[in-house]
């Protein structure tokens, strides 16, 4: 078992979990279907938090109680939150510009290769925190800024070599599209191949780096956007992992009682072996999706990141079919 998800609260964790993933599936459709939607959640919303976040370290440096005690400041401290936050909002904003043609950078053709960019750089992110697991605490534990227990060993070497594979997986840089009912950016050339890598990979960093968080962030979380993009939204996904991963930091930045203390909270097991386990598979999943994005550039003679690689396949065409 991955989870420790029995007892007296499972009841409470399941159901925690249930909301979080359907909460997060309807906030996606909020900010997707509407301009005013995606300008009060990736706008408005951030900078509101931003000023939150400021006072919060201003009075806590000036040592006033109120943001001493402040959960925020007490449980995510750590550099890691405070990037994936910003990052993530950054690609959803980035991705709004595309999809309305805001001014001249989101009607020109060198923007298109944005969202690979702003992507890479979520992935890098997540690939330094699990190697500083591995150079902290090699076969030890080390306790982070948040007071929370990590292991470090072959499973964070593994897994960061996994999320580097997993970049050079996005192919069709510049095969950004927009939706007929203009809701959406597509990129139809990243297809289950990639998503499957990618949930895998940002699976067991949440697993090896936010052992106290991944039944949300990296269960939850993840299968919000897959299903979206499997079910009604296809073509969209990385529109859709951006808007819920940038909501779910906002809520998890301002309310971290809800997995860190309270009848929802829920711990990996946190074990040496099944985090190794669990980083070979994702390793090898990356190394099987390039393998196979290779393959069919050279067989169709083109450059893979520069060219669109599956055309032709199920899941292209049918993004491609929702294009302008």
């Amino acid at each position: 078992m991955l989870f420790q998800v029995y007892g007296d609260h499972a009841v409470f964790q399941w159901l925690g979990w249930i909301l979080v993933f359907v909460c997060l599936i309807g906030a996606n459709e909020l900010a997707r279907r509407t301009k005013i939607g995606g300008i009060v959640a990736f706008l408005v919303v951030p900078a509101i938090l931003t000023v939150y976040f400021v006072a919060i370290y201003a009075g806590a440096a000036m040592g006033a109680d109120w943001a001493l005690a402040n959960p925020t400041y007490v449980h995510m401290t750590s550099w890691f939150h405070y990037a994936k936050l910003y990052a993530a909002t950054a690609g959803c904003i980035g991705f709004m510009a595309l999809k309305y043609q805001w001014g001249r950078i989101g009607k020109s053709e060198w923007f298109k290769c944005f969202p690979f960019v702003i992507v890479a750089i979520n992935i890098l992110i997540a690939v330094v925190s699990d190697f500083e697991s591995a150079f902290r605490a090699w076969d030890t534990t080390w306790v982070s800024t948040e007071g929370v227990t990590l292991m470090g060993g072959w499973h964070n070497a593994f897994n960061g070599l996994a999320g580097l594979i997993n970049i050079a997986c996005m192919t069709g840089w510049f095969g950004i599209y927009v939706s007929k009912k203009k809701d959406d950016m597509l990129w139809p050339d990243m297809t289950w191949v990639f998503i499957v890598a990618y949930d895998l990979w940002n699976f067991c960093y949440t697993y090896n780096c936010l052992p106290t968080h991944s039944w949300y962030c990296g269960l939850a979380l993840l299968l919000a956007p897959t299903v979206a993009n499997a079910l009604w939204n296809k073509g969209g996904w990385i529109q859709n992992r951006a808007n819920t991963l940038a909501i779910w930091c906002m809520f998890a930045q301002v309310f971290p009682m809800f997995q860190d203390y309270s009848v929802f909270s829920t711990q990996s097991v946190n074990n040496a072996n099944v985090n190794l386990a669990v980083s070979i598979a994702a390793l090898a999943a990356n190394v099987l999706a390039l393998g196979y994005i290779l393959m069919r550039a050279k067989r169709q003679g083109i450059n893979p990141w520069l060219g669109e690689v599956f055309k032709g396949t199920r899941d292209y065409e049918q993004a491609i079919a929702r294009a302008v």
